[in-house]
């Protein structure tokens, strides 16, 4: 259900939220005790289930415990992310998720808030955009698509697996950016709208590297550039959009392991560590590249300040381009 335009963050502040303990849980002696929750917010095969199944084995071993992972789509994530979040803080419920915790948040009623009602532990990793065009399309780089569409504003369209996803975010950032004026389509998923490019229903995407990357290297579609900071090591021919015409353009989806608020900093911290120390092996990393995901890392507060500028970011592009849920 859309929310009314009265400033997003303040409909954030002023939801009734989950009820967070008053006081932070302690861990229990020993931690854990028992099995462990995975949560997955979304059905397996996607890049968040094949993260989960990299991650859980060698965490079982390392804490002494199961991992269990239990997959809980639904509601563009939220169903899962809810469920998670209403679990004991007591280390033993934790989960997968990904940009959309923020973007379920500001654009739909959720009876959570993605900053206060979460334990932040770690951020996985990100994984960048690939700006790609039809074939037919006469442009071969960022600035000649830029060129083309202020030429005919309105003529291109682009689409993405649905309102306030990091595929769609980058093509409005775009818009905003490149002083262009484009139509943005919603599919029920990346592939319908990736299939839709390559026959020409489409003129361009920002798709997520995990499903774009197969068309780009059968030729399928053309790339111009990624969303990312940086040129990534799956493409190191493709600029990043900043480099190739828009200084400081930079998104991308990111993954993190979080947990309900309240969790004791000493079992964050002990996550933290562990799960960074599988996905930053030689083997973890290769692992991520095939994904097209780069490993993040850092601490649970440096994770927690990534989720405030995000929230924030995230925030203003919506208030911006008026974006509602449908």
């Amino acid at each position: 259900m859309p929310m009314r335009r009265r400033g997003l963050i303040a409909a954030l502040v002023a939801m009734p939220g989950l009820a967070a303990p008053a006081v932070t849980a302690r861990p229990e002696a020993p931690w854990p005790s028992r099995p462990i929750r995975l949560v997955i917010p979304f059905p397996p095969g996607g890049t968040t289930d094949i993260l989960a199944r990299l991650i859980a084995p060698p965490l079982s071993n390392a804490l002494g415990q199961n991992v269990v992972i239990e997959n809980r789509s639904g509601g563009a994530g939220a169903v899962g992310v809810v469920e998670t979040l209403r679990s004991p803080p007591d280390g033993h419920t934790i989960a997968i998720t990904i940009s959309t915790l923020i973007t379920a948040a500001l654009l739909t009623r959720q009876p959570y808030h993605p900053v206060q009602d979460v334990a932040p532990i770690l951020h996985l990793a990100n994984v960048a955009n690939i700006l790609v065009v039809n074939k037919a399309l006469p442009v071969t780089s960022v600035g000649e698509l830029i060129a083309y569409a202020r030429a005919h504003p309105g003529r291109l369209s682009y689409g993405s697996p649905g309102i306030g996803t990091s595929v769609h975010l980058s093509g409005v950032m775009f818009e905003q950016a490149a002083g262009v004026e484009m139509v943005h389509v919603p599919y029920r998923g990346g592939g319908p709208a990736l299939a839709d490019l390559v026959g020409g229903q489409l003129q361009l995407m920002f798709g997520n590297a995990s499903s774009t990357l197969p068309f780009v290297r059968a030729g399928d579609v053309r790339p111009l550039a990624v969303t990312a900071a940086h040129r990534q090591a799956y493409a190191p021919g493709l600029p990043t959009i900043a480099e190739a015409a828009i200084p400081g353009f930079e998104v991308a989806e990111w993954y993190a392991v979080i947990g309900p608020a309240g969790l004791s900093p000493e079992i964050a911290a002990r996550l933290n560590r562990e799960i960074l120390a599988i996905i930053g092996t030689p083997e973890g990393r290769a692992k991520l590249l095939e994904l097209g995901a780069e490993v993040v890392g850092g601490t649970p507060a440096e994770f927690g300040a990534f989720l405030r500028a995000d929230l924030e970011r995230t925030e203003a592009v919506i208030r911006r381009a008026g974006i509602k849920a449908e």
